[in-house]
């Protein structure tokens, strides 16, 4: 399904996460430094490193299987071998956290998934609990 909205601070993309039980917005701004990703749910802001998108998806498509999200706050361990694990990973392309804001680098595998899922570039389910997410 194509995304709702253009991307852009007036007209952000229009998302649900994963489980289907929250609504969010996310818009990018290519001429911050870094070009970011901002991600607004409810009265939080949270922001990532523009390249995320691109990123996940070229590591989804080398691992080339289903890859649990394991969404987790910052100040909270993660899943290894997750979505999440890999968005904070110091081996990752940007050496570790693509969130950008301190307090609010986490929730990765939350918010970016029904992202790359909106432009057509994975598959994700959309169960209560456990979801998973691949390359398409």
């Amino acid at each position: 399904m194509p995304p709702t909205g253009s991307g852009t601070a007036q007209d952000p993309w229009q998302l649900k996460t994963p489980p289907g039980s929250s609504d969010y917005t996310m818009w990018k701004d290519e001429s911050a430094d870094p070009p970011t990703l901002f991600c607004q749910v409810g009265s939080t802001r949270l922001s990532y490193q523009l390249r995320a998108i691109d990123d996940l998806h070229a590591m989804l498509k080398a691992h080339g299987d289903w890859m649990d999200l394991g969404a987790a706050d910052e100040n909270k361990d993660c899943k290894p071998g997750t979505v999440e694990a890999w968005g904070r990973d110091p081996a990752n392309p940007v050496g570790g956290w693509y969130g950008l804001r301190k307090g609010y680098r986490g929730r990765f595998g939350m918010y970016l998934p029904p992202l790359l899922e909106a432009l057509g570039r994975v598959e994700l389910e959309h169960n209560a609990r456990n979801n998973r997410v691949r390359a398409r």
